[in-house]
């Protein structure tokens, strides 16, 4: 039964031990790919959404704290950072006052814990690449674990395949290249794969928050536990205001056919589309990546689906090697698990401050983390002190690795609370108080240093 290439493909990943739910829903999209399905939603299928704020709301607070103790949170730590030059998990990486990601994560879970009465226990799902350094790095923490749960539960992994003939991709200098996670949306896949999801439930635990590691700012928050408990809905999305930062990213629709919520990300935009997926004032709002699920919805739709949640495929066309474009071209099947939105009849979709959403892509990003832009609270929560987040654009010849980025700012960042944009071309390295005011650009040969104390501003 099934072509070649699914038959080698099932084969390939039964001897990794790759579990069987993970199998039956990776031969799901091949057959997809086999028809031709590209994925694709054209933007004259949607239309755009208006939402309910969430500051418009409210939560009395003993519902929120009540919601709270029925959560658990999941964070996507299957990230090793390669875009920066890492080779482990990306949420290793310090933030301040030698705190990584993950130490802040347990802090923050630590505290709403004992601040709220509630067990609320917290997960990450790891890829077989990041689990070692991060289960070794939260050994720490002694009280995370909460008995019964695991403290982890591993995403699964599928061959890539060949453009060619959809055959399984063999790179035999570097086999652990033939193989690629599905995508964030193996969440579903894995949860029921592992037997968490059950797990969950017969503890008493009502939904979970999920968010990505890389986005500190994502704190399971008792209001937003609240309005999702009272709201009913099996599925929501915390969504923000897309911004011209945004414009090349995914947003957020209506599906003119049956009027649910969909989430048109950018591979599956045609190129005809591409206007309007960068208009901001038809598509204003796009994912955080932030979601609560009901946990018994999730259960009822994937059983009624056997397994398979049949999220919108994305088609991802790469290289075997990332490093060697001469490799051959393949194709790594891929979800989005913000994509489930459109699967459940009565999703919500709650528009939250942006100060919901810092993701940490780039030593851009991690510069304004590492910076006085924002203050570690009491709670580990990261709270905006400046009025407004800086541009920062580090040349990458000099600044895109994290080994490189760390040399140029040995004695830490520059003070950017009142600065509006940063620009660094070239080889400039950084003293100790430096401070940045309004808009400015350095520029410097090999071995320019920025001298300690120094005050530059837009006039400079």
């Amino acid at each position: 039964m099934g072509s070649p290439g699914l038959k080698a493909a099932r084969a390939k990943m039964a001897d990794a031990g790759v579990d069987e739910v993970a199998i039956d829903t990776f031969a799901h999209y091949y057959r997809l790919l086999e028809h031709g399905e590209t994925g694709m939603i054209p933007e004259s299928a949607i239309e755009p959404v208006d939402i309910e704020r969430l500051a418009d709301l409210e939560v009395p607070d003993e519902a929120a704290a009540a919601a709270l103790r029925t959560t658990a949170v999941i964070k996507l730590n299957g990230g090793l950072g390669t875009s920066m030059g890492m080779d482990r998990a990306k949420s290793l990486l310090c933030v301040r006052r030698g705190l990584s990601f993950l130490d802040l994560i347990a802090r923050q879970v630590l505290h709403l814990r004992t601040t709220y009465d509630a067990t609320l226990p917290l997960l990450f799902m790891n890829s077989f690449r990041t689990s070692d350094d991060t289960m070794a790095a939260l050994a720490r923490y002694a009280d995370l674990p909460v008995e019964g749960l695991p403290l982890e539960f591993l995403q699964n992994k599928e061959p890539k395949l060949l453009a060619s003939d959809l055959s399984p991709a063999s790179w035999p200098k570097d086999p652990d290249l033939e193989w690629c996670p599905p995508g964030h949306g193996d969440i579903y896949t894995a949860l029921r794969g592992t037997g968490l999801l059950d797990e969950l439930i017969v503890a008493g635990y009502e939904r979970v928050f999920v968010s990505n590691s890389d986005n500190l700012c994502a704190v399971p928050d008792p209001k937003l536990a609240g309005w999702f408990a009272e709201s009913g809905a099996p599925f929501a999305i915390e969504a923000v205001r897309r911004t011209a930062s945004d414009r090349k990213g995914g947003h957020f629709a209506r599906r003119k056919a049956d009027g649910r919520l969909v989430l048109r990300e950018t591979a599956q935009t045609l190129p005809e589309d591409a206007e309007a997926l960068a208009d901001l004032e038809r598509h204003r709002y796009c994912s955080t990546n932030n979601l609560w699920i009901d946990l018994a919805s999730l259960k009822t739709v994937l059983d009624q689906r056997e397994g398979i949640l049949g999220l919108p495929l994305i088609r991802n066309t790469k290289t075997v090697d990332p490093g060697d474009k001469s490799s051959p071209e393949v194709i790594q099947v891929e979800t989005a698990m913000g994509s489930a939105i459109e699967v459940f009849e009565g999703a919500r979709l709650i528009e939250v401050e942006r100060t919901r959403f810092v993701p940490v892509k780039t030593t851009n990003d991690l510069l304004v983390l590492r910076s006085d832009v924002y203050d570690l609270g009491d709670d580990f929560v990261l709270d905006q002190a400046g009025h407004d987040v800086p541009f920062i654009d580090l040349d990458p010849a000099h600044y895109k690795l994290v080994g490189d980025f760390d040399k140029h700012f040995p004695e830490g960042a520059p003070s950017l609370r009142k600065a509006s944009s940063l620009r660094v071309n070239g080889d400039v390295t950084f003293g100790s108080g430096v401070e940045i005011v309004g808009d400015v650009t350095v520029e410097g040969e090999a071995g320019h240093r920025v001298a300690p104390g120094t005050v530059l501003t837009s006039a400079d």
